[in-house]
């Protein structure tokens, strides 16, 4: 039997819209006469009905979330701080792996009041969907709400502080595929950073992973382990990239940061629970997750339909990966 807010009512002993104010947690009903609401909905089994929800209120309050990979561990981290952020404002999150517009049709069967993507490969569908989109990455030449991370500017700072710390032959371990604007937005700006400081910038220190996966940034460390002129600090392109940079140091006996400094794009806290916890740029993770989420909530109340630009900036997070170049440490 399906229990509804009038056999909720009933037992509580208060009216129809009594019930439907606690059980959305409005500071209208008292917190004795809410708790009451909530333990009874609780006995009973009360399942909300989303579908009448819609109907009275033109929300479902359910966010769709799409992302064709969970495999990487930054996507997921962000994943998590999202969902956490969707359900502090009390909407519900469905998450889709599969491709963009496959995803995009499912989430307006099920009437979501909006979507976030991590797609940035199709942005004609984006720009063109009928529901409130955001997405995060690179933000220009948009047509839709974008929260921009700076890739450009993490890198430069990544650079910069290793030039401060006394390094002069740095490495940079990512992927150049052209097709990546997020990738490329890097690329551009660790070329900026090395011209400006006249440090070298060439074949020999841009070690092409072409790919994203740990396994990519290994066989690519292995490669630059092969090479006549070794760097003393090598830049990871992300958390995956650089666990695998860290697993061929070590595979081949070095110690960071003795031998090698190592920094590494992307902010999150694994970051402090790798072998070696990684100094680390970037934007928080959690503040990416809270601007995606409250952007998307502010063109859903608003109706908005003028896409959404916000530009975060970057923090470098210091651990023990990175020294003065020529110090010897102990071991």
């Amino acid at each position: 039997m399906n229990i509804t807010i009038k056999d909720i009512a009933q037992m509580a002993g208060v009216s129809y819209s009594t019930v439907s104010k606690a059980l959305n947690d409005s500071p209208l009903v008292k917190e004795e006469t809410k708790e009451k609401i909530i333990k009874i909905a609780k006995e009973l089994g009360y399942e909300p009905n989303f579908a009448a929800q819609r109907l009275v209120s033109k929300e479902s309050k359910v966010i769709g979330v799409i992302w064709p990979t969970l495999e990487r561990i930054a996507p997921s981290a962000l994943i998590t701080s999202i969902n956490k952020a969707i359900q502090l404002n009390s909407y519900s999150m469905i998450l889709s792996v599969d491709p963009t517009l496959e995803s995009l049709e499912m989430f307006k069967r099920f009437q979501v009041d909006g979507v976030i993507v991590f797609d940035e490969n199709n942005n004609s569908v984006l720009d063109t969907a009928k529901v409130p989109i955001v997405t995060y990455g690179v933000g220009k030449n948009k047509n839709h709400s974008v929260i921009d991370v700076n890739y450009q500017e993490a890198i430069i700072m990544a650079v910069e502080y290793l030039y401060n710390l006394g390094h002069r032959n740095i490495a940079y371990v990512g992927d150049f595929s052209p097709f990546d604007d997020r990738q490329m937005e890097k690329y551009y700006g660790l070329k900026k950073v090395m011209n400006k400081l006249q440090l070298p910038f060439n074949t020999s220190n841009l070690i092409n992973t072409a790919g994203l996966d740990w396994y990519d940034g290994y066989l690519a460390t292995k490669r630059l382990l092969d090479s006549s002129s070794l760097p003393t600090a090598i830049i990871g392109a992300s958390y995956d990239i650089s666990a695998g940079v860290i697993r061929a140091l070590r595979e081949a006996n070095y110690i960071i940061p003795k031998d090698f400094s190592v920094i590494s794009y992307d902010n999150i806290p694994q970051m402090g629970k790798t072998e070696i916890p990684l100094t680390s740029v970037g934007v928080p993770v959690d503040t990416i997750a809270c601007n995606m989420v409250s952007t998307l909530l502010s063109l859903i109340k608003s109706n908005e339909t003028a896409p959404l630009f916000k530009q975060l900036a970057p923090v470098i997070n210091e651990r023990t990966s990175c020294a003065q170049a020529g110090v010897s440490l102990k071991n």
